[in-house]
This record gives C-alpha cells, structure tokens and sequence, in this order.
C-alpha cells in the first residue's frame, strides 16, 4: 500500500472511534521446526500465535500548528490545481477561534491576494458574522473567527474541485481544524459539507440542524456566493438563522 492509502485507511478506523490495531505473530516452536527422531516420536508441538497491540499512529504530527501546516503544504504541486494558481490561500483569523468557517476553495480575488473570502461572497460573508452577531448582542467581528476553505488553490473558471482534488487538500484542511479545536465548525455550500460529513445531501437537507466532524460540531448553511444570486433571496433568511444558532451556541 502507499502511505496515502495507509493514511486514508487509518483515518476511517480513527472516525469509528479505532484506537488499537491488533497484529498477529506467528511462532515455530523448536520442537515443532526440528525433525522428528525415528522411534517413539513425541507429537509435534503446534505452531502458537501470539497477538501483539500495534496503537494507531495520529494522522496529525504531535504538537501541531498553523505555521507548521503552512510549512508542509509548501509550494504544494499535489494536484492539478497548482497549475492555474497565482496565490495559495491558507486561511485567515484567529488561531485561537472558537469558530471556523469552512468554504470551497478560492475565487478570482482570493488568488489575487491569497486570502480567503475577500470577493463580494466574503464581503457579505462579513456582514452576517458581524451584522448577526451585533444583533444578537454578541461582541465578535470577522477577525476573530477563522476562515478557510477545502482546497487552498483556485480551481479553473471557479468550477468546484473534483474529488481527488478534495481528498490530497482535505488532510491540510484536517490539521487545521485539529489543530485549532473550535467549539464550533460552520460549513459554507455543498462542497464544504460533503468535505467535513462525507455524505451526499445537499444543504437544503443538512442545514438548520447540527452534525459533527469527529467530535466537533457542524452546522451547515448556504455559501455566500448562493446568497448573492437574485433569485435566491429567501435562503438568505435560512443562513442568517443558521448563523444565529452557531453563535448563540459558540458565545453565549
């Protein structure tokens, strides 16, 4: 097996809860490899198994942080996204947030600038964190939180990143949420969702309820760019009650 497949199959034990791996031995006793005298011979002693606890290793390295996974991705070439990329956008914020937003990937000005929600989608990203939570009576503005997306590179005409694509960025997105440890993950759009609950549903379904990414809770709500199309104007009451939820349950 390659070390990605040893990762991907280590990590689906871990999220059913798998914390040991049992490794069996095999053992020839002496009697049993040495031959047999001629007269009187004594039965062979079976061949004995022995089971040794093999722990499972952490997908993430110990003592892990934001700098350290920025220091590992590199100037990642992993995939083909690395090919039509100006900038990698890691993410932004607090590293000390009680909550991450998770997004797709990088539009046109996120590539431009290498940061995250910097476009119109994160400008009205910026208006519900901290026009929802003004009205709610909760003191938090944008750089408080953090934001990241799926994969850290624009995928071509914005199109959303094929699977592969979302599996080779996902283990960097993985650490960073890991190694930050919010309360509280809100996944932006289908992409985000699929990415963190492994699932095929939409957000029509997953949203307004919560779900969780190993033992940290998800709420699911639209992405900002959905919101800003005129023809979806009643979702945008739906996000802004998903949003409230997530704060109240973070802050309060």
């Amino acid at each position: 097996m390659t070390e990605d497949e040893i990762r991907r199959q280590l990590e689906f034990y871990r999220d059913l809860g798998i914390k040991s791996v049992y490794r069996r031995q095999h053992q020839t006793t002496a009697a049993a490899a040495a031959p047999a005298p001629a007269l009187s011979p004594e039965p062979a002693k079976p061949i004995t198994e022995s089971q040794e606890i093999t722990v499972v290793p952490p997908l993430e390295p110990a003592h892990d942080n934001l700098l350290k996974i920025l220091q590992d991705i590199g100037e990642c070439k992993r995939c083909r996204l690395h090919e039509g990329r100006n900038r990698l956008v890691f993410g932004s914020g607090n590293e000390q947030a009680k909550l991450v937003f998770v997004g797709e990937g990088p539009g046109a000005d996120e590539d431009e600038q290498g940061l995250p929600f910097v476009g119109r989608a994160g400008q009205l990203l910026t208006q519900m964190i901290e026009g929802t939570a003004h009205k709610e009576g909760i003191p938090l503005t944008r750089d408080q939180v953090y934001i990241c997306n799926v994969v850290k590179c624009r995928p071509p005409e914005n199109r959303t990143p094929q699977p592969d694509e979302m599996e080779i960025c996902g283990q960097f997105l993985y650490r960073q949420l890991q190694a930050i440890r919010p309360k509280a993950i809100c996944a932006l759009g289908s992409t985000a969702a699929k990415a963190l609950l492994a699932t095929k549903d939409g957000v029509m379904r997953l949203r307004g309820k919560w779900h969780q990414w190993r033992d940290i809770p998800v709420m699911v709500t639209y992405h900002p760019s959905y919101l800003l199309r005129p023809y979806n104007q009643n979702a945008k009451k739906e996000a802004w009650d998903d949003l409230k939820k997530v704060l109240h349950f973070v802050y309060d």
